[in-house]
C-alpha cells in the first residue's frame, strides 16, 4: 500500500443478542408514575427479507463504516461507524415490578401485555461511534490478504423509541440523542485485488440510555442499560491515496 495510507467506506448486516436489563419508567408531569421493571429480557429484529431492493436497504439491522488507515506499516486507523440495531422488549413476559404507579405502591411479578406497558428502540437501536482502529496484516498472496482488525471506540445512542406506557402509545417516536454507548470489535477483512474487501466482526458494546422519550406526549422517561453482543459481516472499498 502506499506510504500516505488508505481510506476506506463499507455497507453491510447484522445479528445480536442483549443481556436482560431493570428499566426505569419515570412521568410526574403528565401522569404519576415511578417505577422499575427488572430483569427484562429483549430481542433484536434483523427484516431481512427483501434486503436486496434499493428501497429495502436501511430496512434491516445495518451498518454503514468510513475510516483511514495511515501510512503503510503503522497499523493503526480512525473509523467513523453508523451501527442500526433493533431491540424490543418481549412481550408477555413476566418480570418484577417495583414503584409507585397513580399513588399505588406496587411490588409484584407482573406480565407484561403490550397495552400495559411496551418498549422498543427499533428505529433504532443506533450506535454512533468514532472508535481508534487497528490492524495486523496476517496473510499476503498475489491478489488476496489477510487482516485481522480489532477497534475501540465511544460515542452516542441516537435513536428513536416507540413505546406504550399505561395505555398511552406513541406510535412514531422521533430521532434525537438518548444516552451514550462504547464498544469494541474483533474480525478478520479479506481484501480483495486491494481495492476490495469482505470483514466479519464480532462486537460487544455497553449501550446506557439516560432518557428515552415515551408515552404519547413524550413527557415520561425510560432509563436503563444493557450489553449487546453483535456479529457483523460488510463489503467495502479501498481507495489508497
Amino acid at each position: 500500500m502506499p506510504d500516505k495510507g488508505t481510506a476506506y467506506v463499507s455497507w453491510g448486516y447484522n445479528h445480536e443478542a442483549y443481556s436482560r436489563s431493570t428499566i426505569r419508567f419515570q412521568n410526574t408531569t403528565t401522569d404519576n408514575y415511578d417505577f422499575t421493571i427488572a430483569n427484562a429480557h429483549a430481542h433484536e429484529s434483523p427484516d431481512m427479507h427483501d434486503f436486496w431492493r434499493i428501497t429495502y436497504l436501511t430496512i434491516p439491522q445495518y451498518q454503514m463504516n468510513g475510516g483511514y488507515f495511515f501510512k503503510k506499516g503503522n497499523g493503526w486507523g480512525v473509523e467513523l461507524s453508523w451501527d442500526h440495531l433493533k431491540y424490543t422488549v418481549d412481550d408477555y413476559q413476566t418480570v418484577h415490578l417495583q414503584g409507585n404507579i397513580r399513588g399505588q405502591a406496587i411490588d409484584r411479578d407482573t406480565l407484561l401485555t403490550p397495552s400495559f406497558l411496551h418498549l422498543q428502540h427499533t428505529n433504532g437501536n443506533n450506535y454512533l461511534m468514532v472508535s481508534a482502529v487497528k490492524k495486523w496484516p496476517v496473510w499476503q498472496g498475489k491478489h488476496l490478504s489477510l487482516d485481522v482488525v480489532t477497534k475501540l471506540g465511544a460515542g452516542m445512542l441516537y435513536s428513536v423509541t416507540i413505546s406504550t406506557i399505561l395505555g398511552s402509545s406513541d406510535s412514531k417516536g422521533h430521532f434525537h440523542p438518548q444516552g451514550w454507548v462504547a464498544g469494541t470489535n474483533a474480525g478478520l477483512k479479506l481484501n480483495i485485488y486491494r481495492r476490495f474487501f469482505v470483514q466479519g466482526d464480532g462486537q460487544l458494546a455497553f449501550a446506557k440510555y439516560t432518557g428515552a422519550e415515551i408515552g404519547a406526549d413524550r413527557v415520561g422517561r425510560a432509563t436503563h442499560h444493557f450489553v449487546s453482543y453483535a456479529y457483523m459481516y460488510r463489503f467495502g472499498v479501498n481507495f489508497p491515496l
